[in-house]
């Protein structure tokens, strides 16, 4: 799998494929490591992103990710996810 960067996140925003899919790989490559370090505060963040844009998957994957957060990193990755929406 290609590893997603911030260009690809702008680009998602644009159209194309479907953005709530591509905000939810971001959330797994994030969470498992795949051509990046591991980020659980990132991970928490695509798949919120992608959970707002619809994405059933992404929800179930966030509230299990949360599980495994405290909860300095919850409000980290939530207001990284507010902070993202905002600007885009």
């Amino acid at each position: 799998m290609a590893r997603f960067d911030i260009q690809n996140a702008s680009d998602a925003t644009m159209g194309g494929e479907n953005r709530a899919d591509v905000f939810c790989e971001m959330g797994l490559m994030y969470a498992t490591g795949r051509g990046c370090d591991v980020d659980f505060i990132a991970a928490h963040k695509w798949l919120n992103i992608a959970a707002i844009k619809g994405s059933d998957r992404a929800a179930a994957l966030r509230a299990d990710l949360a599980a495994s957060m405290n909860k300095l990193e919850l409000a980290a990755a939530l207001r990284a996810a507010r902070e993202w929406m905002t600007m885009h």
